[in-house]
């Protein structure tokens, strides 16, 4: 199957997802304790959006591809994408203007496309997604 295949069949599986209520209260907690943080150190006006829309994408990556959650090279990939964001997150100046939720949603998907595309090619040569999802 080619890359793009495999992230379009990711994104209509993604499509199906839906947050039970425990999981909005769950979100909605983490929320306050990562916005809570962000106050401490002052930061939250620039760095609130931008951090809890990465974990957003890098949580829901998760979830959606909790198939291959037992292969050390997933955790792996997850670890250093979540680690090259972190770098992204400070050094880039973020605005704390209002921001156009559709801008949100563009880079958000984009993030999240990226690195299905990423997870794909890296399934594709461990060999891994044929064992889990064939």
């Amino acid at each position: 199957m080619s890359l793009i295949q495999d992230v379009k069949n990711d994104i209509r599986e993604a499509k199906k997802i839906r947050l039970p209520w425990w999981g909005v209260l769950c979100w909605m907690a983490a929320c306050g304790l990562i916005d809570w943080m962000l106050i401490v150190i002052g930061r939250f006006d620039d760095l609130a959006l931008p951090t809890t829309n990465c974990i957003v994408v890098l949580g829901f990556l998760i979830v959606l591809k909790r198939r291959l959650k037992r292969y050390a090279w997933f955790w792996t990939i997850i670890f250093i994408i979540a680690a090259l964001h972190v770098p992204l997150i400070l050094l880039i100046p973020w605005t704390t203007e209002w921001v156009p939720a559709l801008a949100i949603a563009v880079i958000d998907s984009a993030d999240l496309i990226m690195i299905l595309a990423i997870l794909s090619v890296a399934g594709k040569l461990m060999g891994g997604t044929k064992t889990v999802e064939g």
